[in-house]
């Protein structure tokens, strides 16, 4: 702890050992420590009703309604435990607002820490990507949409599915409108959020998500950064802790005990082809789809949105489009972001508030530019066309069209 004060996991891991073993005021000490360094962490605040709560050590005997042990004699029986309460108070005071209840003494709404949302995105909202909605549409969601067909089949509503492509092309929302389109709630997590904590907590994150989805059946699980897998297993040096990460994700998918029908399971990674072979066996994610920076269509369509609440032409979006091919939506969002504080900052200097115009965005795409190029470098040394990298042909024929293999 003294080598890395910052560590707010290790720092929480400490603080429930020591209340483990009764040393509350030394994991306050700690858990105060990580409130101030994230004040919003649900498990620094659970960790801190507990010691607040006096849960300290191993459980006590059940006591009566007067503190006395029911089957022991009233002098065998004490609480040694003080809690120095002023001390508490007054490391406290001036870092954050009580958390349990708010200054109007109305209960505080704690999210849970994976939550379902109910699907309200359909393929046709999303514009452009045509050939990807095409694929999508009938390598997976049509037997997905027919109950009567899977019934009559003896398939249940169980699926896996890759997204794999650059960074901010949309899978996230692609996962979405699956969910969408099939009728089923939608839960989004990171796989970077759920390993990135002390050992062995991976494997438990990823328990607690499958049962949230199981709960929510019909529902769409979608695990972005399924590639982390492969940047632990470079920070660690070896496979032994991704090895029982990925054997935890094996057995909550192929349901061997739980009952997973009515559960899809979709992830997205940006290079898939790094990460151990054993997760793209059949009847987990056996298929792949490759999301690509989008179309002029989808391009215009996220200008649009992007510019739609700022002082800006509309017809400036149509333009754009066509001068930003291989720009992710990211990339995009960036590009409006950058024309907008242009103009603002010209408006401030001279006192008069002015549109967004083409000169604006002429100066920010002198300098935002697009963020496929990396991951261009990182798919051309990647998967091999033959052999054990098979599933990536789309990937392989669009690095051709760029004569780039």
């Amino acid at each position: 702890m003294q080598a890395t004060p910052d560590d707010v996991p290790l720092r929480l891991h400490l603080a429930e050992l020591l209340l483990d073993v009764g040393k509350v005021e030394e994991a306050v000490t700690h858990v105060a420590a990580a409130l101030q360094r994230e004040p919003n962490s649900i498990e620094a605040r659970a960790l801190m009703g507990r010691a607040m709560a006096g849960q300290a050590g191993p459980p006590v005997p059940a006591v009566s309604r007067q503190g006395v042990h029911r089957d022991e004699p009233t002098d065998r029986y004490t609480f040694n435990f003080k809690f120095n309460w002023a001390a508490a108070e007054s490391q406290f005071a001036d870092m954050t607002q009580p958390w349990l209840i708010d200054p109007g003494t109305k209960p505080l709404v704690v999210k849970p820490p994976y939550e379902v949302e109910p699907a309200t995105v359909r393929l046709a909202d999303i514009a452009g990507m045509a050939e990807v909605k095409r694929r999508l549409d009938s390598t997976f969601l049509a037997p997905l949409r027919n109950p009567d067909l899977r019934r009559k089949y003896g398939s249940g509503l169980r699926s896996g599915l890759l997204l794999y492509g650059p960074p901010g092309c949309g899978k996230t929302l692609l996962a979405r409108s699956i969910a969408g389109e099939i009728g089923s709630r939608f839960l989004a997590v990171s796989l970077s959020e759920l390993i990135n904590r002390w050992p062995g907590s991976a494997e438990r994150n990823l328990h607690l998500v499958f049962t949230a989805a199981r709960r929510a059946a019909p529902c769409v699980l979608f695990i972005d950064e399924l590639d982390a897998l492969d940047r632990k297993r470079s920070r660690s040096g070896g496979t032994g802790s991704v090895r029982a990460v990925v054997n935890q994700l094996l057995g909550e998918m192929d349901g061997t005990q739980q009952n997973n029908e009515g559960l899809s399971v979709l992830a997205a990674a940006e290079a898939p082809w790094e990460i151990l072979p054993t997760l793209f066996a059949a009847g987990r994610f056996d298929r792949t789809l490759l999301v690509l920076p989008p179309d002029v269509i989808a391009r215009e369509a996220v200008l649009r949105q992007h510019l739609r609440d700022r002082p800006v032409s509309v017809t400036l979006a149509g333009e754009l489009a066509k001068r930003t091919k291989d720009y992710s939506s990211a990339d995009l969002a960036v590009l409006c972001e950058n024309a907008a504080e242009r103009a603002l900052r010209d408006s401030a200097r001279t006192g008069k508030t002015r549109m967004i115009d083409i000169r604006d965005f002429d100066a920010a795409l002198a300098t935002v530019r697009p963020s496929v190029g990396a991951w261009l470098t990182l798919a051309r040394n990647g998967p091999k066309p033959s052999g054990a990298d098979v599933g990536y042909e789309e990937l392989q024929h669009y690095l051709k069209l760029r004569g780039l293999t």
